[in-house]
């Protein structure tokens, strides 16, 4: 009997870890890095940090300040042990149980710790680091399978993406060889404990080094054209997926199919030399704001849709003793006094706000200060029709109003539709230059496009999105995703209890036929 009660529980046990893996969504966290001498109290980054819903925080050592300044305020915390640290944690499991014992628990589970980066990029020392990575993840994850944490805190290090060789096509993704002897124990020990493989990702640097390669809107997730893998026949809209891709084949290719892929850096600087001409405000904000989108929708990448992904933008803070090019010292949200270098929704469930036209009846309205954007008529048939694909797709402009029957459907060409779906990218994205170029397809107009019902929205200042008064409403494609994973929920919780009064009764009915 006792042996039925136990399968029972076991069963019922799984099945609420299946659920709970399924009801499971794509993050975005953001990065704290300290290399600065200007920067403000961890307490009051802390309140930064919830002011602005920021839900998961990397720090880059175990600093027992920002440790207390977040305890209880249900931040979610990726710690790191630093590479000059390895070597004491790889030598003897002793230093990695005082470590945890003296600098972890006290703080724990107060401070919400769920990840543990053991060294950082270590193929990019010259050094002989890397040796000493895996024997200290060991120890570190020994540590806390002692103190039972071993399942709520998962152990991991974090690479560039110079550990590949090879990047393009994503389907030729590998392994640089020369890294093999520390990659092979690395991915054994990730597969095995179910932890993920953790990459810093930065398509700014590609378009930097290789201008000529790299287009500013495929790096930014505005690509009006596709990027064909002739080995898979997959396409490709921006960098990011196609680097991500690129890593999900290298795995494959040493038949390491489950370990999942988080990116622990990625951002864009708003700020370079000379020379770096596309370190913007602009551009930054624009990589984020889509990056942010593009994640939480769920919309996985050509090899991997609807796979989830968790993403840390870097970084928090300007941080000015980073050493190197000007850019280094200007990835940050912030500046030091905390104001925000441009304005970015970490959660992306808000939005650019947006309001209707005045001018309803259309076409004659004049604003010195309001702009549109609209295709222009010198783009050739294909390239619109690729922009609007791309717009009404990967974009996540809601289309709905230039259907059939809808307010601007008529007139029924292609310029209208497109002309349409740029104006609300453009708005959706901050009403920024880089918004309405579409592979040079775009061109912003001072001259309200409106007429008749069709109404095109312009960004307005100080003032919560409206619904345009347009037949079908423009949604936001964050909220949709967001009811979609509550329903989901819903749906998967009910089930669960649902199954859990079944085995409540089978237990019943095993108890009353013991008494027979």
């Amino acid at each position: 009997m006792a042996s039925g009660f136990k399968l029972i529980f076991e069963i019922s046990s799984l099945l609420l870890l299946m659920l709970l893996g399924l009801c499971r969504a794509s993050t975005i966290g953001v990065c704290y890095g300290r290399n600065a001498d200007d920067l403000p109290t961890p307490d009051k980054v802390a309140q930064l940090v919830e002011q602005h819903n920021i839900k998961y925080l990397r720090i880059y050592d175990s600093n027992i300040q920002v440790l207390k300044a977040f305890a209880n305020t249900g931040v979610e915390l990726m710690i790191g042990i630093t590479n000059s640290d390895l070597l004491p944690f790889s030598q003897f499991q002793s230093n990695a149980d005082t470590w945890l014992k003296n600098s972890i628990l006290p703080y724990y589970p107060a401070a919400k710790i769920t990840y543990i980066t053991v060294g950082a990029e270590v193929t990019e020392s010259t050094d002989n680091t890397s040796a000493l990575v895996v024997p200290a993840m060991r120890n570190v994850f020994t540590a806390l399978k002692k103190a039972g944490l071993h399942k709520r805190i998962k152990v991991s290090t974090t690479h560039s993406l110079g550990v590949l060789s090879r990047s393009f096509p994503p389907s030729a993704g590998a392994f640089n060889s020369s890294h093999a002897s520390f990659l092979k124990p690395l991915l054994e020990f990730l597969a095995e404990n179910r932890s993920p493989f953790m990459i810093d990702l930065y398509p700014y640097y590609a378009l930097r080094d290789s201008p000529s390669n790299v287009s500013l809107d495929y790096a930014l997730f505005q690509s009006s054209s596709e990027v064909i893998d002739p080995n898979t026949g997959l396409l490709y809209t921006n960098m990011f997926d196609a680097q991500i891709d690129a890593l999900y084949f290298a795995l494959m290719a040493l038949n390491f199919r489950t370990i999942k892929i988080m990116v622990t850096e990625t951002g864009w600087p708003s700020k370079g030399s000379p020379k770096e001409t596309t370190a913007t405000p602009d551009n930054a904000q624009i990589y984020n704001s889509n990056l942010i989108r593009h994640v939480i929708n769920d919309s996985g990448t050509p090899a991997k849709p609807g796979e989830e992904l968790d993403v840390y933008i870097f970084s928090l803070f300007n941080e000015n003793r980073k050493p190197g090019l000007e850019s280094e010292r200007n990835w940050g949200l912030f500046y030091p006094d905390q104001t925000s270098v441009y304005n970015l929704d970490v959660t992306g469930k808000g939005a650019v706000d947006m309001t209707p036209t005045s001018n309803v009846t259309g076409g004659g309205g004049n604003s010195s200060s309001t702009t549109w954007c609209i295709a222009s008529t010198k783009a050739s048939e294909m390239d619109l029709q690729n922009a609007l694909d791309w717009a009404c797709g990967s974009g996540n402009v809601d289309c709905s109003a230039v259907q059939p029957s809808q307010p601007c459907f008529e007139p029924d060409t292609l310029l209208s539709h497109a002309s349409f779906a740029f104006n609300s990218y453009y708005q959706q994205n901050g009403a920024t230059d880089v918004a309405c170029s579409f592979g040079g397809n775009g061109v912003k107009v001072d001259k309200d496009p409106s007429y008749d019902n069709c109404l095109y929205m312009t960004t307005g200042v100080g003032m919560n999105k409206t619904v345009s008064s347009n037949t079908t409403a423009m949604t936001s494609p964050s909220s949709s995703s967001s009811t979609q994973n509550e329903a989901f929920a819903w749906n998967s919780s009910f089930l669960l209890i649902s199954f859990l009064v079944i085995l409540l009764n089978m237990g019943e009915s095993m108890k009353s036929l013991s008494w027979i």
